[in-house]
């Protein structure tokens, strides 16, 4: 009989107060058999308060680290507790658990080391603003002509890696927006990427971080930060 691989869910959570008890209830209640770590990134709300209340296995950061920062501390504590699998979700539960079985499968039937959860496969369920989805497009396009990999929902942050990227996210990750380069470092390590289509929520409590002022950031950070690492790993080749 086959082990069951040991997979980790990774919840970076930034003032999440109003959204974390759900969450991870959720996943005590509905989905026991999946390990979990929340890393609190340096919340100024409840959301430490909270996770020590009902005793959440939470990792607290003393400072904000950003996203980029949280995530890889999540793949830091999932490679030293020998994890074959990790999956990134969101603290505000847009992302729903129920489809982590179907990512998982993708992944071995596939042979896949990276399974994005994509609302633009089946086009179901939340699918941003026609502004931001335009940016998505964008930036698709651009990862497409740097890896000659086409990944539609290249922001999600719903992402399934297995032990060997486990093992190159701990050690390197971008810090700032990190989807999209994410999948640019993913690809230039010759990770085969697959899509599984996914249903998102919309965020019930709380604002999102991102303003039009730091979208306009976002898109040019991003674009550069693409660029650039693709460049750079193609330098560190030759050498």
């Amino acid at each position: 009989m086959k082990e069951q691989a040991k997979c980790l869910i990774i919840i970076p959570a930034y003032n999440e107060a109003g959204n974390i008890e759900k969450v991870i209830d959720n996943l005590i209640t509905d989905y026991p058999l999946y390990d979990y770590v929340i890393v609190n990134d340096g919340s100024t709300d409840a959301t430490k308060k909270i996770c020590e209340r009902h005793n959440y296995k939470v990792l607290n950061l003393p400072v904000n680290m950003g996203i980029g920062g949280a995530v890889q501390t999540g793949y830091r504590y999932a490679l030293e507790n020998e994890y074959d699998m990790a999956v990134q979700i969101d603290g505000d539960g847009q992302h729903d658990v129920a489809f982590l079985e179907g990512m998982i499968g993708c992944m071995e039937e596939e042979n896949a080391d990276c399974v994005i959860g994509s609302r633009f496969v089946n086009k179901e369920g939340f699918q941003s603003s026609g502004l931001r989805r335009t940016g998505i497009q964008f930036l698709s396009i651009l990862g497409l002509i740097l890896t000659g990999v086409r990944v539609r929902d290249i922001t999600s942050g719903y992402r399934l890696v297995n032990r060997k990227f486990i093992r190159i996210f701990a050690q390197d990750y971008p810090a700032d927006y990190p989807e999209p380069e994410a999948v640019v470092i993913a690809a230039v390590h010759g990770g085969k990427i697959k899509e599984y289509p996914v249903v998102m929520r919309e965020r019930e409590n709380g604002t999102s971080s991102i303003t039009l002022k730091k979208a306009i950031y976002y898109m040019v950070k991003v674009t550069l930060a693409m660029l650039i690492r693709r460049l750079s790993f193609g330098v560190r080749r030759q050498k």
